[in-house]
């Protein structure tokens, strides 16, 4: 293989890579996202500087199945995600997440620094409830309940995508050949080509359960402020780089 060929590679390994080059398109994402509210210290110290929090200390728990995901196939994913400030913008820290599939697991950290682990969650209608499941290592970790499409979110397309096109930033860590690290920064992205196909809203609840690898427990939850259902179509592009930890 000569030089070009292996800079052409889209991901590791050279015999079969992980992932194929981006960028990447849903169909049919669906999400159950609960709102509730924590502990503002806890929320400070789950954020790296410079992000800040907000005046209301809330986290924002999703599950996000995905059916048909370019390159990836179809999986399930779920975690945290706390609302703060970069600077005068509001935008939203990838906190943790855990799902069931290896190639999105490679390249939400290769490329974007996701932390994403792997795990089991679910999303699934029983009956009349939309729930979600967390088990990590053999143990349920998170359970979410939210009543099935009691009320139509008015507006839903516009409200919806404002919400999906808010600006996302992970903490991204890779570590050199030395075990230091090499690439240490905050990068950003902004999702793209949204098609909302449906939106609800309506009572959830939110149960969380200490683990020692999956601490979605750390920020325990207070009061739980609403629950929100919704499936799009959307385009996960390529982020860029806001903070750089190595520049000092």
């Amino acid at each position: 293989m000569n030089r070009q060929q292996i800079l052409d590679l889209p991901s590791m390994p050279l015999a079969g890579p992980s992932y194929p080059a981006g960028p990447y398109r849903f169909i049919d994402r669906e999400y159950m996202v609960i709102s509730y509210e924590t502990d503002p210290e806890l929320i400070r110290h789950h954020l790296p500087e410079p992000l800040m929090p907000t005046a209301q200390p809330i986290v924002h728990y999703e599950w996000i199945k995905m059916p048909d995901s370019s390159g990836f196939g179809t999986y399930t994913e779920t975690g945290i995600v706390i609302p703060c400030l970069f600077g005068e913008e509001e935008v939203s820290f990838v906190s943790q997440m855990y799902l069931d599939i290896e190639p999105p697991i490679s390249a939400g950290r290769e490329i974007w620094g996701f932390p994403k682990k792997y795990a089991h969650p679910k999303l699934e209608v029983v009956k009349d409830t939309l729930t979600g499941t967390l088990e990590y290592a053999g143990q349920q970790v998170a359970m979410g309940t939210m009543g099935y499409k009691h009320e139509s979110l008015a507006g839903n397309g516009v409200k919806t995508t404002a919400m999906l096109t808010k600006t996302q930033v992970n903490l991204k860590i890779i570590p050199g050949v030395d075990g230091e690290p090499e690439i240490c920064q905050l990068v950003a992205l902004n999702l793209t080509d949204i098609t909302v196909k449906g939106s609800w809203i309506g009572p959830g609840r939110l149960h969380l359960i200490p683990h020692v690898n999956a601490p979605v427990a750390d920020l325990p939850v207070r009061k739980v402020l609403g629950a929100h259902h919704f499936i799009a179509d959307l385009t996960l592009p390529f982020g860029r780089k806001i903070h750089d930890y190595m520049k000092g």
